[in-house]
C-alpha cells in the first residue's frame, strides 16, 4: 500500500511532513497515514511535469498508447488487489469492484491505448492557392481532481485521455480515498512511464486543490465533483486563463410512462439509485411515475429496497455497503428530516440500520421518499441512498418534471413506445439520456452535463479534443500569389 506523494517518478513524503488518516467507513478504523500535499508539493509535481513534456509531447503516438495498454494488462493482472483496495477505502462493496470498478478501469485505460494514435486533424477548403490544414496539439501540464465515489474509475477516466493526447498530469486524488490513485501510480513507474508524466498529490481541496486550478503553469484543469466547489475552480483558474473541465452534480430525472415493463424498472432504478449507496452524480434520484402504475410500481420498488443485503463491503454477499465518511452519512440522513418537514412521506428506510455489526460504519438504509417535485429533497443533490418519488399524468407534466433543476447531468425514461422515447430524449435537459436502462457508461461513449452539472465531456473521442489544442497552419502553395495583400 503506497501512502507518500507520487512526484517525477518516485513516491516521497510531502515537505511539511503532514498526514492524513484515511479511514475504513465499515467500522471508522484507521486503515493509513497518507501524506498531504502542500503548495510546495504542487509546485514540484508541476515543474516535474513540465519537464517530461517535450518529450512525452513529441513521443510517437502509438508508443504512448502501448504504455496505457501495458497499464491496463498490470491494472488486470493486480484486479483482486485493487478491488480489495477500493472497497476497503470506499466502502463499495467488492462484488462492485471486482464486477465493473476494476474491469472499468482496465477497459479505460485501454481504449485510450489505442486512440493515441488516432486523433486527427483536417484539411480545411480555402482560396485557391493555399493550402489550410489543422492540427491538434496537447495542452501541456493538466491539473486533475479526482472525486471520493469513484477513484479508482475515475482515475483513469481522467489520467488515460489526457496521457494519450501527450499532456502531463498532476492529479490531487480526494483525501477521503487516495489509496487506489497511488496504486494505479505504482503500476505505471512498473510499466515504464517516464518519470514526471503522472504526479499524485493526495491533499486537501482548499489547499493542493486550490493551488492545482489556480497555478500559473497548468494549462488547464479537469475537476470532478460538487458544484458549488465547481464554481470555485473556475474562479481560481482564472489567473492564467486556463482551460476548464467541469464534471460536477446532478439530480438524475428517471420517468417511467403507464405502458413500461415494471420489471425492468424496478430493477434498472434500484441499480440506478442504490449502486454504490447512491453516491454518484449520475443517480436516478427523482423517480418520476405515470399516476396509472404509481401504486404497483412503489409497491414492488420498496419492496426491492427493503431486501437489499447492507454489510461489509468485502463481504462478497454485500449488496450495499457504507457511505464513505461518517460527516456525509450524517449529511444524507438530514434530508429525511428535511422531507418530513415539507409535507414528504418516508416509504422506505429513512435511518440507519439496526444491526449492532454495522453500529461503528457509515450506514444508511435504502431510502425511499414521497415528495413534490418542488420540495428540497427533490431540489438538492443528496448524493445517497435517497430517491424521490413523484407522479405525472401527462406527457407534458413529466417532461417539465425531469427538467425544473438547475442540473442537467443525466436521465432516463421507460416506456414501450419508441417515438415517444425519442421525442422525449430530445426534449430532456441532460448530457446524457437512458432509454429503458439507467447508468449504462463505457469508454467509447461521452460523458457529461449541461447547466449546473458543468461542461465540457469525459470519454469517447470528444475527450480529446477537451485534451487538445488546435492549429491552424496556412501554407501559400502556388508561385504566382504574392505573400502579401495587393497595394
Amino acid at each position: 500500500m503506497q501512502t507518500q506523494l507520487f512526484i517525477d517518478g518516485r513516491f516521497v513524503p510531502a515537505l511539511s511532513g503532514a498526514t492524513l488518516a484515511t479511514l475504513n467507513p465499515h467500522d471508522n478504523s484507521e486503515i493509513a497515514q497518507v501524506s498531504m500535499a502542500g503548495r510546495e508539493d504542487v509546485d514540484r509535481a508541476v515543474a516535474a511535469a513540465k519537464k517530461a513534456f517535450p518529450a512525452w509531447s513529441a513521443m510517437a503516438a502509438a508508443d504512448r498508447g502501448r504504455l496505457l495498454l501495458k497499464l491496463a494488462d498490470a491494472i488486470e493482472a493486480n484486479a483482486d488487489a485493487l478491488a480489495r483496495l477500493e472497497s476497503l477505502d470506499t466502502g463499495h462493496p467488492i462484488r462492485d469492484t471486482r464486477n465493473l470498478d476494476v474491469p472499468r478501469t482496465a477497459a479505460t485505460f485501454r481504449y485510450f491505448g489505442g486512440m493515441a494514435d488516432k486523433v486527427e486533424g483536417s484539411v480545411i477548403p480555402v482560396e485557391a492557392g493555399f493550402l489550410n490544414y489543422l492540427t491538434r496539439e496537447p495542452v501541456g501540464v493538466v491539473g486533475q481532481v479526482v472525486p471520493w465515489n469513484f477513484p479508482l474509475m475515475f482515475t483513469s477516466w481522467k489520467m488515460a485521455p489526457a496521457l494519450a493526447a501527450g499532456n502531463c498530469v498532476v492529479m490531487k486524488p480526494a483525501e477521503l480515498t487516495p489509496l487506489s490513485s497511488l496504486a494505479i501510480a505504482a503500476l505505471m513507474a512498473e510499466v515504464g512511464f517516464p518519470a514526471g508524466v503522472v504526479n499524485v498529490l493526495p491533499g486537501l481541496g482548499h489547499v493542493a486543490g486550490q493551488y492545482i486550478a489556480e497555478h500559473p503553469e497548468i494549462s488547464k484543469v479537469a475537476f470532478t465533483g460538487s458544484t458549488a466547489v465547481g464554481r470555485k475552480i473556475v474562479q481560481a483558474s482564472s489567473g492564467n486563463l486556463k482551460k476548464v473541465q467541469l464534471e460536477l452534480g446532478g439530480k438524475g430525472a428517471n420517468i417511467v410512462y403507464g405502458d413500461a415493463n415494471l420489471d425492468a424498472v424496478v430493477q434498472g432504478s434500484a441499480f440506478g439509485i442504490f449502486h454504490n449507496q447512491g453516491q454518484a452524480c449520475i443517480a436516478a434520484s427523482r423517480l418520476i411515475v405515470h399516476e396509472s402504475i404509481a401504486d404497483d410500481l412503489l409497491e414492488r420498488f420498496t419492496s426491492l429496497a427493503r431486501s437489499i443485503r447492507i454489510g461489509d463491503p468485502l463481504d462478497p454477499s454485500t449488496e450495499m455497503g457504507p457511505l464513505t465518511s461518517q460527516m456525509h452519512r450524517d449529511r444524507v440522513l438530514s434530508y429525511v428530516d428535511v422531507a418530513r418537514e415539507q409535507g414528504g412521506r418516508v416509504l422506505a428506510g429513512g435511518k440507519a440500520p439496526d444491526a449492532a455489526a454495522l453500529a461503528k460504519g457509515c450506514y444508511v438504509e435504502p431510502t425511499i421518499v414521497q415528495a413534490k417535485p418542488t420540495d428540497r429533497v427533490a431540489q438538492e443533490e443528496v448524493f445517497g441512498p435517497f430517491v424521490t418519488v413523484s407522479t405525472f399524468r401527462t406527457d407534458e407534466e413529466a417532461l417539465a418534471i425531469a427538467n425544473g433543476t438547475e442540473y442537467g447531468l443525466g436521465a432516463g425514461l421507460w416506456t414501450r413506445d419508441l417515438q415517444r422515447a425519442h421525442l422525449v430524449a430530445r426534449q430532456l435537459r441532460s448530457g446524457m439520456v437512458w432509454i429503458n436502462c439507467y447508468k449504462r457508461v463505457s469508454p467509447a461513449s461521452p460523458f457529461g452535463g449541461v447547466g449546473a452539472s458543468g461542461y465540457g465531456r469525459e470519454m469517447g473521442f470528444e475527450v480529446m479534443r477537451e485534451y487538445t489544442q488546435p492549429k491552424s497552419v496556412w501554407v501559400n502553395v502556388d508561385a504566382n500569389i504574392p505573400p502579401y495583400y495587393p497595394r
